[in-house]
């Protein structure tokens, strides 16, 4: 039987702890407001209530590693009209850092919380490595405000590549499963202009997956185009992405499909090598080629010090 303190902690479950409905005992004025609702229990202990602030909100610098790109400006002005009225109650947490301080999680709030002009913030101050920095901004995002498809593949990807994870080590950390943050990823292997579909919401993640399984990116793009200016269903894309691999295949042209663990290590070394990289197996599975991608020498020279690789002359 193993041990329950033994077992792994998952970031995904336990981030209510840390970011969870905060109500503040500091009102706007940065005075104790009676008439707001008593901190809950697990913030109730003295050492935590000497943890909530009320900082300056110029001293407070934004998390460099927020995973996400695009804010719904509409929703940002409703909570900020709302802070106006009824001032900022859940507090954003911090960590210390130079002269003032950085924004570990709430940069929805304290965004909103600048265009509401307001001087000060309640915060609750705590220590964090840059790894929890770069976590607890993307469990929030993932649990709290979902971000678009690519924001999220990338986000993984980031993670994965910063602190030398592998994806089973990621999906652990999160509290994912491992074939999600793999399906997340293998987005990034999408042409651009697809994947800024996705950014946008003309296409999404049903849409994508779908049309991951079509050999080749021409092929790829004009599915994608098809289906967005259809405005085609994610059953109807699929239907059409069947159609064409039966059509590749009565013209002996269907390539085979590559195995889930091929997929999952050309992103792992994509990924590692900063480049796309394809595996090509032969039929028995036992021999093949690893093409390996580069745009310029510079890059050539990057990705072969990644490998270890010592270049005559250099």
């Amino acid at each position: 039987m193993v041990d329950r303190k033994d077992k792994p902690k998952h970031l995904g479950r336990g981030l209510q702890s840390l970011v969870g409905p905060i109500i503040s005992e500091l009102g706007p004025s940065g005075h104790r407001d009676p008439a707001v609702a008593e901190l809950p229990k697990a913030f109730g202990d003295k050492g935590m209530r000497q943890l909530l602030r009320q900082l300056d909100i110029d001293s407070i610098s934004p998390n460099p590693y927020q995973p996400r790109d695009d804010w719904n400006q509409q929703e940002l002005d409703d909570l900020a009209e709302s802070i106006r009225t009824n001032g900022l109650l859940q507090p954003v947490v911090v960590r210390p850092w130079d002269s003032g301080f950085q924004l570990i999680a709430g940069e929805r709030r304290f965004r909103a919380a600048q265009a509401a002009q307001l001087k000060t913030i309640p915060a609750l101050v705590r220590d964090a490595t840059d790894q929890q920095l770069l976590e607890f901004a993307l469990v929030e995002n993932i649990h709290r405000a979902d971000l678009n498809p690519i924001e999220r593949a990338r986000a993984y990807r980031s993670y994965i590549s910063s602190f030398s994870l592998t994806q089973s080590e990621a999906a652990e950390r999160l509290g994912e499963n491992r074939s999600v943050v793999a399906n997340y990823l293998r987005l990034l292997d999408l042409p651009e202009e697809i994947q800024r579909m996705l950014c946008s919401g003309e296409l999404s993640m049903g849409h994508a997956r779908a049309i991951l399984s079509l050999p080749g990116d021409e092929l790829r793009r004009k599915l994608a185009n098809r289906a967005m200016a259809g405005r085609l269903s994610v059953r109807a894309v699929e239907r059409l992405v069947r159609r064409q691999l039966d059509e590749n295949t009565s013209t002996g042209t269907r390539p085979a499909l590559k195995p889930a663990h091929v997929s999952d290590l050309e992103s792992s070394l994509s990924m590692h090598l900063g480049t796309k990289v394809s595996i090509q197996t032969r039929r028995k599975g036992d021999s093949g080629r690893i093409i390996i991608e580069f745009n310029s020498l510079d890059e050539f020279d990057r990705i072969a010090g990644r490998m270890g690789v010592e270049l005559a002359g250099a």
